[in-house]
């Protein structure tokens, strides 16, 4: 019954007072567990009634009686026998609001019974974690399974799992050193997070690090390739030139050198380097980016050619042969740069 309270209570503050989800189900929630302990005080004043509040804020899992398993289960089986049978339901009213109600999809009802869900979810996990730290099994693992995948089919499943698991190690964790159950659960879930904030395949901190060095790298071996054309057009390219050239160290520089030729992008005959055809054509590729930028900075933008250099050094590892040749176009296929360098078309960025 009061889980059915909260499902109303919270769906009509977030239809009627636009309340955001997170707040409206922290205001309910948070309001009848208060009104809970006032109705457990009071009626542990009452003669030949003994209540734990300590079993009621923190959970008792040692003590779960045999009709709160079968209630457990029974609402588990309920919850993935909903979830299975509206999942369509429940994503398209969810992430598309809008398109649903063209469909004739209820989004209110929907919307209810998605509540309903979670409150039948807080009264299964009341016995096991407590009032106070059901909340944080709602989120936590949850919140694991969004760092571990883009998909939300795949989320439901790591993030039960990760439920699962975080319970299992928390009763195990608690029973070893003694300790309330319930708060090991939760300790148990929130170290699981954090193993996947900083392991998690892409949005991983270590992830992002490697990726960020990637590109990084990648830049750095651009630049070299770009010095290395113009070094060559200038009839001056040796290794000593490009390093004064090149804004790294003498490690790093060694380490380009041997990526670039890994790669087959520069090769070695004797002491002297060259860049292979795959190298130019890669070098005036950035050349073209380079310079169809900063005209377009200069004559759509209307920065002066001062100003344009930098900018134009960032984004030409990122444009695209497709957005540059749109930018040609509208620019009227331009021959020279607003500095008198000359543009180099596609066709010499492709040979």
């Amino acid at each position: 019954m009061a889980g059915l309270i909260a499902a109303v209570l919270i769906t009509l503050l977030q239809r009627n007072v636009k309340s955001k989800d997170d707040a409206a189900i922290g205001i309910v929630f948070t309001s009848m567990f208060a009104l809970g302990v006032m109705g457990i005080s009071y009626i542990s004043k009452m003669e030949g009634v003994h209540l734990d509040m300590k079993d009621f804020l923190f959970g008792n899992v040692l003590g779960i009686a045999d009709q709160d398993l079968w209630l457990t289960f029974l609402i588990t089986l309920f919850v993935i026998a909903s979830v299975v049978v509206f999942y369509r339901y429940f994503f398209i009213t969810t992430f598309q609001e809008t398109i649903a109600q063209t469909m004739g999809i209820s989004v209110s009802v929907i919307h209810y019974f998605l509540m309903l869900l979670l409150s039948f979810a807080v009264v299964a996990s009341l016995q096991s974690v407590g009032v106070i730290l059901v909340v944080a099994m709602l989120i936590i693992p949850a919140s694991t399974a969004y760092l571990l995948t883009n998909r939300l089919k795949k989320m439901l499943v790591i993030a039960a799992l990760m439920g699962w698991v975080s319970t299992v190690l928390g009763l195990a964790f608690a029973i070893i050193i003694g300790t309330t159950p319930g708060p090991a659960m939760t300790v148990t879930s929130a170290l699981l997070y954090l193993v996947a904030v900083v392991f998690a395949p892409e949005k991983g901190l270590l992830s992002k690090y490697y990726i960020k060095q990637g590109k990084r790298m990648k830049v750095m071996q651009e630049d070299a390739l770009k010095q290395m054309v113009k070094l060559h057009e200038a009839g001056q390219l040796s290794l000593i030139n490009l390093q004064e050239r090149l804004d790294m160290t003498a490690v790093q520089f060694k380490r380009i050198i041997k990526t670039l030729m890994k790669k087959r992008l520069i090769s070695k005959s004797k002491n002297e380097f060259s860049l292979t055809k795959e190298g130019l054509k890669t070098a005036y590729r950035l050349i073209r980016a380079h310079r169809l930028w900063e005209t377009y900075l200069v004559e759509r933008v209307g920065l002066n050619k001062e100003q344009i250099h930098e900018d134009a050094e960032k984004y030409e590892h990122i444009l695209t042969p497709d957005i540059m040749d749109e930018m040609e176009v509208r620019l009227g296929n331009p021959k020279r740069d607003p500095h008198g360098s000359p543009i180099p078309i596609r066709k010499n960025a492709e040979k």
